[in-house]
């Protein structure tokens, strides 16, 4: 029988874990720092979950139908129609994630001048990413042309490529983290 490469069956997976025996105390920690109970927090992990789930589903759905593409009447407009969508999805998340990090608690290492640098550098390093990424596809490679059937006519290998298999989604992580320290 067929084990895939990364099957827990090994070990007997994770019900052979004794979870009485895990140390909780720097989880607890941390979440004493997160108020889960806040409305807006609930709102930014939404946005946070539900933006990535639509546009892969969109999109998927776009290359198994070509509904947006017959109903745009060409596949270029309805991928800057969806890139357009994903825009203002992307600022709608963006705010809420603004006004729940906002009504957080601070852990006082972070709430200093150091904490803020860190924060502005991760900023940085995210910003590098993601424009340099967006300049390498165009918008079209950026907001899911592929599924359209706009292809490129080589893979991209240059910077950030060159750097990481998935620059535009680690330079988000490093902006909304570096956002969140400072």
């Amino acid at each position: 029988m067929y084990q895939p490469p990364h099957s827990l069956d090994c070990c007997g997976g994770l019900g052979n874990v004794d979870y009485s025996k895990v140390d909780f105390s720097a989880m607890a920690f941390l979440l004493s720092y997160v108020d889960v109970t806040d409305s807006i927090f609930g709102v930014a992990v939404f946005f946070i979950a539900f933006n990535p789930l639509f546009w892969n589903l969109v999109a998927r759905w776009e290359h198994r139908t070509r509904a947006l593409t017959r109903i745009f009447r060409s596949p270029y407009t309805a991928c800057y129609a969806l890139g357009a969508v994903i825009l203002l999805l992307n600022f709608l998340r963006s705010h809420c994630f603004e006004e729940a990090m906002k009504r957080q608690p601070k852990l006082e290492a972070l709430d200093s001048l150091p904490g803020y640098y860190a924060g502005a550098g991760l900023v940085a390093i995210g910003v590098v990413f993601v424009l340099s990424s967006f300049l390498a596809l165009g918008f079209v490679g950026t907001f899911l042309g592929d599924y359209f059937g706009i292809l490129m006519k080589a893979k991209v290998t240059c910077f950030p490529f060159s750097v990481l298999d998935n620059p535009m989604y680690c330079g988000s992580t490093a902006i909304y983290l570096g956002w969140a320290l400072m």
